[in-house]
């Protein structure tokens, strides 16, 4: 890249290896209990490469990167980072690396370009030399249109982009991204990727990064599996695949049958080890050396057929944790869901909510124009879009938090234009940021939602109760909300919204940033309900959440561009070229075909 300055010189020079920890161990005391985050962690972090860091919520991830980043003083053992010792010269590191973590600290009230200008003097890059870094740096993260944009204006996609641009004002020799790609949709994902290869191949950087999304961890060099503190294991992607040759099948469903309730017949089935749904098939890992009987899978089950399938990363990620878990933490890995909401007595396709022409201006900026959908009884409904889309907009309007502006919106039966306080009281909502008071026990918010919800007495009793039970709570009721890893408050949170036991449940992006081990969990605890008649509609960025939508609608600039069941969506982005394309291409298809379109009319 023209206009880059040159990595400077320094005790790495010549040097393979970029980062070192050897047996180190760091303890944090929260909540009035004892947490070792990292338990004598031994690895080593070459140049030149992409190495991905994965793990469950809490395993260390952040720790192992705040440890590197001179951030945290390990109890024992020794870090070194670019030649130079973590503990001792913490300011050399944090002078020759680049961290940009989970929350990076954008100023939204400032511009795109103000951020950078902030950066750069923190940074203390020379005058001289930053308007060509800055060139370089809008354009390779496509912000060059927007450098006037308050920065609180931003999509979450470009909002990542500039946090990467901040990071990268003065380049480093190792870049530390922790989970840079949460909350993004799979386009700005794809082209956050293309800036971290671009990195490393024509800059020569070193990056660890860590992710909630394996098929990411698949794109790296190397990866480390870190679980409880604890290194499983470390090698290229295949390493942890090879061993789990013959293990790994796919199910095929006909459109008869419905796909979650083959999937939950077969996460509980005798042998299998993980069950995912994948596109029009359930994904199956079996326990080693198990060869899988659909008779005695799914006894009585017609139309269904399998066949042997090549093992991804995710599988053996699965797998090494289950394979190695004792009963409690196999239990983790496919929680079941409590019964908690009694079945429907009303008919199975009633349609509980209902719009029409709904619109919502912001000045004369349409947020959402001209949307019409229904939504029926005991059915998942997803809604996707690239952020900025709209769908955030649409969901608020949909619970009553924000009035439309235009047209007709019927929630469980009420106008939400005139009982809007109602229909609050009848559904219950899950918010991308977990709305939990950080700074209350679990036990303690438990209580307040179900005073919220106007429980007393002995119902309120019972429904803590369940809770803590139902949810695997019971072990951290008294720890402080606030400090508990991502996969608790989530659960947690959904304890919460369910409290009253809404027979409509809104989840804004609910599994954001949350493992694989969780997510399985949490849509395992979804499928019952909606198959007890409860109705879901749901956010995600992740389009393997999407297949588990009965239908879906996608939304582009506040439109309706798709809508229908997973499989009607994915036939609209066929080809010859590509006849079974997945629900991320299909999504990143249509988007951008709907922006070439927008373009011409322009």
């Amino acid at each position: 890249m023209t206009g880059t300055p040159a990595p400077a010189s320094g005790p790495i020079a010549g040097s393979d290896i970029v980062l070192t920890f050897r047996d180190v161990d760091k303890t944090f005391r929260t909540g009035g209990r004892t947490v070792q985050a990292l338990r004598g962690v031994n690895l080593e972090v070459r140049s030149g490469q992409v190495t991905g860091l994965v793990g469950p919520d809490g395993a260390g991830k952040t720790t192992l990167m705040r440890t590197t980043a001179g951030l945290l003083v390990p109890d024992a053992g020794a870090v070194t980072v670019l030649g130079l010792d973590a503990t001792h010269d913490s300011l050399a590191v944090q002078s020759a690396l680049g961290y940009m973590p989970q929350r990076f600290g954008l100023y939204e009230d400032l511009t795109v370009q103000e951020n950078l200008d902030l950066y750069a003097r923190l940074q203390g890059v020379p005058k001289g030399e930053r308007a060509a870094r800055y060139e370089e740096l809008t354009r390779m993260t496509g912000l060059e249109p927007f450098t006037t944009r308050l920065a609180g204006h931003l999509s979450g996609g470009m909002k990542q982009k500039l946090g990467l641009a901040c990071t990268l004002i003065r380049p480093p020799r190792l870049l530390l991204l922790d989970e840079p790609t949460v909350g993004v949709d799979p386009l700005s994902r794809r082209e956050l990727w293309s800036i971290v290869y671009r990195l490393v191949r024509e800059q020569g950087m070193s990056v660890l990064l860590s992710t909630a999304y394996l098929d990411e961890a698949e794109r790296c060099d190397e990866v480390i599996l870190i679980h409880e503190g604890e290194v499983l294991g470390r090698g290229p992607p295949q390493r942890f695949t090879t061993p789990l040759a013959g293990r790994t099948y796919a199910v095929s469903v006909p459109e008869s049958l419905k796909k979650r309730t083959v999937h939950e017949r077969l996460a509980d089935a005798p042998d299998v080890v993980d069950a995912v749904i994948q596109g029009e098939h359930i994904r199956l890992v079996m326990a080693a050396h198990i060869t899988p009987d659909l008779q005695r899978l799914l006894p009585g089950v017609r139309g269904v057929s399998i066949e042997p399938i090549a093992p991804r990363f995710e599988d053996s990620f699965i797998a090494t944790l289950r394979d190695g878990a004792d009963a409690e933490g196999a239990g983790a890995v496919a929680a079941p869901a409590p019964a908690d909401a009694p079945p429907d007595a009303g008919a199975e396709h009633d349609t509980v909510i209902e719009v029409r022409g709904l619109q919502r201006r912001f000045g004369d900026f349409y947020a959402v124009r001209n949307l019409t959908f229904e939504v029926r009884r005991g059915e998942v409904f997803g809604l996707l879009g690239a952020n900025g889309a709209g769908k955030s907009t649409t969901f608020r309007m949909l619970c009553g938090l924000l009035p439309p502006s235009g047209g007709e919106l019927r929630v469980a039966g009420a106008d939400l234009r005139t009982a809007a306080a109602d229909v609050r009281a009848r559904i219950g909502y899950m918010s991308q940021k977990f709305s939990l008071y950080g700074n209350l026990s679990v036990r303690e918010n438990l209580e307040f939602f179900a005073g919220a919800y106007g429980l007393g007495g002995r119902r309120r009793r019972e429904r803590i109760a369940w809770a803590l039970s139902g949810f695997d709570l019971a072990p951290v009721r008294e720890a402080v909300s606030g400090e508990l890893p991502l996969g608790f408050k989530q659960r947690l949170s959904l304890a919460c919204a369910l409290m009253h036991e809404p027979r409509i449940l809104f989840l804004d992006e609910p599994t954001s940033g949350i493992d694989p081990v969780a997510r399985r969990g949490f849509w395992r605890r979804i499928n019952v309900l909606a198959e007890r008649g409860v109705t879901v509609l749901v956010t995600t960025h992740s389009m393997e959440e999407a297949e588990y939508c009965d239908r879906l609608m996608l939304i582009a600039a506040g439109e309706i561009l798709a809508l229908g069941t997973p499989r009607e969506i994915k036939a609209r982005a066929r080809t010859p070229g590509h006849t079974h394309p997945s629900m991320e291409d299909a999504f990143i298809a249509l988007i951008e075909e709907h922006e070439r379109e927008r373009g011409a009319a322009a």
